[in-house]
């Protein structure tokens, strides 16, 4: 088999608090803050710089997903790059600090990897989101999360978006994604979903060290799940106000296989709606509570294997 190189991972950013009330991130990074304060001496010491960052602080003050609007969609080219005023939305502001920080996203001057931390009220466990299928040192990570962490359901997602489209924080980064978690609702800390939370972030870390040691990470097959499309909630076509709910067979059953006329939808006044799809496809994101105002009621995605080929770390990249 052949041995790929890749470049040293030198800059790491762990965020958390992109959402101000996705909990285990916003806790997580306060945590690490205050271990990192009683080692600073050793700092100098570790092969990987570790940037810690709560990306959106007046969220978090206020326990809100948002200020003025969603932060985790301020990262195309044309937001950061856009006319800023008096009006301009607090959260395009602080766009543009992240990525001064971070970044410049798509510059050699950014970090080398972002791993942004999020939770979902869905029953997703941890997944890792990407907008790449082919990026190795993200997939080398979630290969070693499945290793390290086999009683957690883990899942890797592929948004199928170019780098100049790409809205989310870890975009900025040379390679970035997002952790997420759950099932928890916004604005509560389960424990559990804390621990594993602590514990992906810790693997991914040791996986960057390792990595950066100059050790081969083997490759493997992994299952990539492509987001191929999104369901609004019905609606009432004068009022715009919701006609259904996910239906009660479908509630927590993300990542199970959607047939085609299975129910999807159950309408307030009782009657099954169902999937009218040609193929089967896997739905996640079921019912998250963010969603309802972005009119996404669950996503559909393809599922395919891939194959990682075996990396080391090469500095002439």
């Amino acid at each position: 088999m052949h041995l790929h190189f890749l470049p040293l991972l030198s800059r790491v950013a762990v965020c958390g608090g992109t959402h101000g009330n996705e909990m285990s991130g916003i806790y997580l990074v306060k945590e690490l803050l205050k271990a990192r304060k009683k080692v600073m001496e050793d700092e100098e010491e570790k092969p990987v710089s570790v940037m810690l960052v709560l990306s959106n602080p007046r969220a978090v003050q206020q326990c809100r997903r948002y200020i003025d609007t969603d932060l985790n969609r301020c990262f195309t080219h044309a937001t950061l790059s856009g006319p800023m005023s008096d009006t301009t939305p607090y959260e395009i502001i602080r766009s543009r600090e992240l990525n001064t920080m971070l970044g410049p996203k798509g510059s050699p001057g950014a970090v080398d990897l972002v791993c942004d931390l999020h939770n979902t009220t869905a029953n997703m466990g941890l997944c890792l989101i990407s907008y790449s299928d082919c990026d190795w040192i993200c997939l080398h990570i979630f290969r070693h999360l499945q290793r390290q962490m086999p009683d957690v359901p883990l899942r890797y997602i592929h948004f199928d978006v170019s780098n100049k489209e790409s809205y989310s924080l870890d975009s900025v980064g040379k390679h970035g994604f997002a952790m997420e978690i759950g099932p928890q609702p916004h604005g509560v800390v389960r424990s559990n979903v804390y621990t594993a939370m602590k514990a992906g972030v810790q693997h991914m870390l040791d996986w960057v060290s390792f990595f950066n040691s100059g050790n081969v990470s083997e490759g493997g097959f992994v299952d990539v799940f492509t987001m191929v499309k999104r369901f609004d909630y019905p609606r009432d076509s004068e009022t715009h106000d919701i006609t259904a709910a996910v239906h009660p067979q479908l509630q927590d059953r993300d990542f199970c296989l959607l047939h085609p006329e299975d129910p999807l939808f159950q309408t307030f006044s009782g009657e099954t709606l169902r999937y009218k799809g040609k193929e089967p496809l896997y739905p996640f994101f079921i019912n998250e509570c963010a969603y309802y105002e972005k009119g996404i009621a669950l996503s559909l995605a393809r599922k395919r294997r891939v194959m990682i080929p075996i990396h080391k770390m090469g500095r002439g990249n």
